[in-house]
């Protein structure tokens, strides 16, 4: 079986699985976001999933800055931002936030980011740093696919052996190559956000959970919740990743999202 043929279409979630899921956990560019935009159909299906009382948190490679605003005006219950390095959630009309313990000391870790943008920029022309970057904390965001020019993929992946090589952690998105100094990821402070804020325990629970997401940097989410999905364009990654979602999408992008969170609900409201 190749890996194309292992991702089994989501009209395969059972019954009993679908009404367990009590978090629904995605990343945000490309996943609810087409070109940029972010759809009707995406927003729908989280004011959807709040009114049926399941928890929607994106866990994503976004920068403090857009995480603020995300806490505070998306029906969610939290985002995780900077691939794990801090979660934002509301309490009692406050914005709160805790940060990974393994993140570093912020203002220490962005002069050496910077340091590191400089020579990425000049060993792969056409690269740039995301337009993003200045309401970053603890990461850097190369942009290869973003904005024009695309580099393709497989500059992308020079860019992130390139990082590692600087002594960072480094993930691939859609459109960003992100570097980080710090022994976290998405994964590991989802599940802090999951236990801590939630009262979700993964190590026993990890089946109420269900994860969307669409490129190589939702790996470590992929291979950790087994109703992990990718939305259909998915597949154009597919030869990069060694953990695949359990379940593919029709549909690509936000509409896949959608669809997603359609067959969840409708699995509740039979129950």
């Amino acid at each position: 079986m190749n890996q194309l043929t292992a991702l089994r279409p989501l009209a395969e979630l059972g019954r009993e699985d679908a009404a367990a899921v009590r978090c629904v956990l995605f990343d945000i560019d490309d996943t609810i976001t087409e070109d940029g935009l972010l759809l009707e159909e995406s927003y729908a299906a989280l004011w959807a999933l709040r009114r049926a009382g399941i928890a929607a948190v994106p866990v994503t490679g976004r920068p403090a800055g857009w995480c603020d605003l995300i806490a505070r005006q998306w029906p969610v219950a939290g985002v995780v931002g900077e691939n794990g390095a801090f979660a934002y959630y509301m309490k009692n009309g406050r914005l709160e936030r805790f940060f990974h313990p393994a993140a570093p000391e912020a203002g220490a870790t962005r002069r050496r980011l910077e340091a590191l943008g400089v020579e990425a920029l000049a060993a792969f022309p056409g690269l740039r740093l995301a337009k993003d970057q200045p309401y970053r904390l603890f990461d850097l965001a190369l942009d290869f696919a973003e904005e024009a020019p695309d580099l393709g993929l497989e500059t992308a992946e020079k860019v992130k052996n390139f990082c590692e090589a600087a002594g960072t952690r480094a993930k691939v998105s859609s459109i960003h190559v992100n570097a980080w100094f710090g022994d976290y990821d998405k994964l590991s402070m989802a599940e802090l956000f999951l236990s801590g804020i939630l009262g979700i325990d993964v190590g026993r629970d990890s089946r109420s959970v269900m994860y969307f997401g669409d490129s190589p940097n939702d790996e470590p989410m992929f291979g950790r919740f087994p109703l992990a999905c990718g939305v259909a364009n998915v597949r154009r990654y597919v030869s990069m990743m060694h953990s695949l979602p359990a379940f593919v999408t029709e549909r690509p992008f936000g509409y896949g999202f959608a669809e997603g969170c359609s067959v969840v609900l409708s699995f509740i409201a039979k129950n």
